[in-house]
């Protein structure tokens, strides 16, 4: 599925340009939507953030529909959710798209309502937003295809919220050294509080 370009970027640099790294979790979410054809032939739609930093998948979400308040603003609200729970969202860099749904709604709303940063990559170049398409292209092999069609938005739902889990605390991640996000998030964290205690 294609991109549909907003009009106009809304003045949203590309503050990424393709270096997919971050010094600490939080620091950068990358963002995308992909979908999956239903049992009776209609598409559900899925969008992810994921954090940079241990390419945790930090906020999800599914609908059969692509209203601009679905998928995007409802996995957006989880990773602001979350990112709050671990020192805020202040700075905090959400790349995504031209998509209308990521320019429009997220862009305006809840990114500079909480502190974060805009960035948006070239119009029709996939290699901008790469990590958040490679969270899409595994999400379909190793879920999507590997299954029979979803009869239900529920069904869907529960399969994703388990791949999810996968991800985040089961699969190693080359790029991590071999570990999984959740290890990578809790060493940080481990260190931080180490850091702290010794000052």
């Amino acid at each position: 599925m294609t991109t549909r370009p907003a009009k106009g970027t809304g003045g949203r640099p590309d503050l990424v340009e393709r270096r997919f790294r971050a010094c600490a979790p939080n620091r950068l979410h990358v963002a995308d939507i992909t979908y999956a054809r239903m049992a009776d032939g209609r598409f559900a739609y899925t969008a992810f953030v994921t954090d940079v930093y241990a390419r945790s998948i930090v906020g999800w979400a599914c609908a059969t529909g692509m209203g601009t308040r679905e998928p995007p603003l409802q996995a957006s609200g989880q990773a602001i959710s979350r990112a709050s729970r671990h020192g805020g969202t202040q700075g905090l860099v959400r790349h995504g798209d031209h998509g209308a749904r990521y320019i429009g709604t997220v862009c305006t709303t809840r990114v500079p309502e909480y502190g974060m940063l805009p960035s948006t990559g070239t119009v029709g170049d996939s290699y901008d937003n790469a990590m958040a398409e490679s969270v899409n292209g595994a999400y379909k092999t190793k879920l999507v295809w590997r299954s029979k069609p979803f009869r239900t938005l529920g069904e869907l739902e529960l399969a994703t919220f388990q791949w999810v889990s996968w991800w985040n605390t089961k699969r190693l991640h080359a790029s991590l050294d071999h570990k999984t996000p959740q290890q990578v998030e809790n060493e940080y964290y481990e260190h931080q509080t180490a850091q702290a205690a010794s000052l």
